[in-house]
């Protein structure tokens, strides 16, 4: 029964958890309007031009940029 100590801790630190609040993995460098821009662009643009509906990858890959940056989203 020794292990669930070292198992919590090892939990605790893979979700980063703080204060029992899940944190992201590193504080965002910079607002979230300025993170991205790449994938912000070309999001944005086939929104624009096919609708939301039709453009489910962009926007996705923009999600997992911006969590890559530390935006929790």
């Amino acid at each position: 029964m020794g292990n669930a100590p070292v198992k919590e801790v090892a939990q605790a630190a893979a979700t980063n958890v703080i204060g029992g609040t899940p944190q992201p993995a590193e504080k965002p460098k910079c607002k979230a309007c300025c993170a991205c821009p790449e994938t912000k662009k070309v999001r944005d643009a086939c929104i624009v031009e096919r609708g939301e509906e039709n453009c489910t990858d962009l926007i996705e890959a923009h999600k997992k940029c911006m969590r890559a940056q530390g935006f929790n989203i």
